[in-house]
């Protein structure tokens, strides 16, 4: 499938009042580079893409013109078996991605069966000048090591980043909100102790007593906790 096929394919399945509520959720994309694709064609697309093996093309078309190009290359590379290749394509990836929503709807599949290497680069990621990149690792960090592989310098990795980007900071939140989820006694003391900035600190905790998983003699202590101004 060359660009213009790929271009036809996607106007093909534009759905305007999904572009509509896009462009309001997702404020950082410009919206004339929105089409409108819903999220269950776009990854029905991208296995069907990866399946033809005819994808390196689309891969190095970077910066893609339009936000469901991204999509699709996130998805793409989160389907990949090969770890080297998916790790190689992730990281010339990386650097374009420019919202929250391909930040956070890449998510390797092959990372489970390969924690070690995934941290190693987390590790990296994190020290990232670029907003998306932290995101990211916080994000990786949050969904492969809080359960079994939990230890207790991942919180503290998380607990040192500073940033004046809204987009790391609310990561930052979601990742205690769901650590304290699981880890309750491990990660409550940098609630505690307010490791994080005041606002960070202050969502994480909102978006822990918005969850199911968090006991109502909990959500009760953590509000007590909440940083006043």
């Amino acid at each position: 499938m060359n660009k213009t096929e790929l271009l036809m394919s996607l106007y093909d399945l534009q759905d305007l009042k999904y572009r509509d509520m896009q462009i309001k959720i997702i404020p950082t994309l410009d919206p004339e580079s929105v089409i409108g694709v819903r999220t269950p064609e776009l990854k029905r697309m991208a296995k069907d893409i990866l399946k033809t093996g005819n994808y390196k093309d689309f891969l190095e078309e970077l910066p893609h013109k339009y936000f469901e190009e991204n999509q699709l290359q996130a998805f793409i590379i989160s389907e990949m078996k090969d770890l080297q290749e998916c790790m190689e394509e992730l990281e010339k990836f990386l650097p374009y991605v420019d919202n929250w929503a391909t930040c956070d709807q890449m998510s390797p599949k092959i990372f489970k069966k390969h924690r070690e290497v995934l941290f190693a680069h987390i590790k990296e990621w994190i020290k990232s000048e670029r907003t998306y990149t932290v995101r990211f690792g916080v994000g990786m960090l949050m969904g492969h090591f809080l359960d079994e592989d939990f230890d207790p310098q991942y919180p503290e990795m998380v607990a040192k980043l500073r940033s004046e980007e809204y987009y790391i900071n609310m990561m930052i939140a979601w990742y205690f909100a769901t650590a304290l989820a699981k880890q309750y006694e491990s990660v409550l003391p940098y609630i505690e102790g307010k490791r994080l900035d005041d606002r960070t600190h202050n969502k994480a905790i909102q978006k822990s007593v918005e969850s199911r998983r968090i006991t109502e003699e909990q959500k009760i202590y953590l509000k007590s906790l909440k940083v006043t101004r």
